[in-house]
């Protein structure tokens, strides 16, 4: 007879077996709103950062408005707010001007949205902090020789601000992938979701939760070797 340690193994296997498609279901909504979070950020950020380097007082009062008072709201807090206010609100227009019946915010949108609107404060910063780096003598000679804004911006300081903001980015990036996890509070089936209701089911829940844990260090490991790669191509004479 089989020893019990062995058999428990064998349920384990099972289990992770007959859930699988599940969890590979979560693992790419990870991916994808992870992606798509980033890419909002990316946006927010150069807004932000365009705003707080801008010659009015007032565009400068707004981006500091932004990067301060979002960075100082919980993340989880704002995806709620996001998401049930949001579709308050959206119910409240509706019925008062009769435009639309009832709206019910996608969660993937809730969630990406909220995400990228979070770390677009702190990418606002990063993009900020480089461009300042870059001399600014530089992109004075160019206007004076009469370069086009897009060449100058091509030529003299999309090669130095990629370097210095590629740090900050990453660190970001690794901490942003991780925050997906918080999606999984509105019921969103990303991974952490789907490792839960799992390990519900099969009464497992440390096993599903470790395979969660041992799949985000997987992609922060990629991620990471990813961008180093990306940053030595950057940094070559």
């Amino acid at each position: 007879m089989p020893p019990p340690i062995f058999l428990e193994n064998c349920s384990m296997l099972d289990s992770l077996i007959e859930f699988s498609p599940f969890l590979m279901k979560g693992v790419w909504i990870t991916i994808a709103l992870s992606l798509t979070s980033v890419a909002l950020a990316v946006v927010f950020g150069a807004i932000g950062a365009t705003l707080k380097m801008s010659d009015s007082a007032h565009f400068r009062a707004i981006g500091t408005t932004y990067t301060t008072l979002i960075r100082g709201v919980p993340d989880l807090v704002l995806m709620l707010i996001i998401f049930f206010g949001g579709q308050v609100l959206l119910n409240s227009i509706g019925n008062s001007t009769g435009l639309w019946n009832r709206v019910n915010v996608n969660q993937f949108f809730a969630g990406s949205f909220s995400i990228g609107f979070i770390f677009g404060s702190y990418m606002a910063e990063a993009f900020r902090a480089a461009y300042l780096t870059i001399p600014k003598g530089q992109i004075d000679a160019a206007k004076a020789y009469g370069m086009r804004p897009s060449v100058w911006l091509r030529e003299i300081v999309w090669p130095q601000f990629v370097p210095l903001v590629l740090p900050s980015f990453t660190n970001n990036w690794l901490i942003l992938m991780k925050t997906t996890a918080l999606v999984s509070i509105i019921g969103l089936p990303d991974l952490t979701f789907t490792a839960q209701q799992a390990g519900r089911t099969s009464r497992e829940p440390f096993v599903f939760l470790f395979a969660a844990f041992l799949i985000y260090l997987g992609l922060t490991l990629i991620s990471e070797v990813g961008l180093k790669a990306l940053n030595r191509h950057y940094r070559r004479p």
